[in-house]
């Protein structure tokens, strides 16, 4: 069975970039979770979860960043629409075993258009805030493993990284 090919949509018939038009497809709930993490040192980890980084809250800090991000996301990535966001929620797990933090941050909206590349934004200002709070005592800190985890609504419907096509 030979496999599909599906074009991308932000390349017109020249191969130039465009914005997708989303006029004719119907408003629906949609929402995207995704996820990453950053690698330190031990004892990095040990003063985010104490509490005693000389910049502060580091969890909290990149919380409200995340959210910020998932905001702005069609400021930062050029063909992203700017959508109304209904819900950013970002909650961060302590994997103290790894020397790491994982961020999971799902995006919400009832729109045209999905909300993975808001997750993922949100992800990643996420995990660079981690960077930027902790980097004084820990510059080999490494982002990892960011990745959409599942999203749901539009056209296409759910999809989840658990249920990947063969081949990827």
């Amino acid at each position: 069975m030979k496999a599909e090919v599906k074009k991308l949509t932000h390349l017109d018939a020249r191969g130039q970039a465009r914005m997708v038009d989303v006029a004719a497809k119907g408003e629906t709930q949609r929402v995207a979770r995704a996820a990453g993490r950053i690698r330190m040192l031990p004892a990095t980890l040990r003063s985010i979860v104490a509490g005693s980084a000389g910049k502060g809250d580091v969890l909290g800090v990149a919380r409200i960043a995340a959210i910020q991000a998932a905001k702005r996301t069609s400021e930062l990535i050029p063909l992203c629409h700017p959508l109304a966001l209904t819900h950013v929620e970002v909650d961060f797990t302590v994997d103290r075993k790894a020397g790491a933090v994982e961020c999971t941050a799902s995006a919400a909206t009832v729109g045209r258009t999905g909300v993975e590349m808001e997750a993922l934004t949100a992800v990643t200002a996420a995990l660079l805030t981690i960077y930027d709070m902790c980097k004084a005592v820990d510059r080999g800190m490494r982002l990892d493993g960011v990745r959409l985890l599942e999203k749901r609504g539009g056209r296409s419907g759910h999809w989840s990284a658990g249920r990947r096509p063969r081949g990827r």
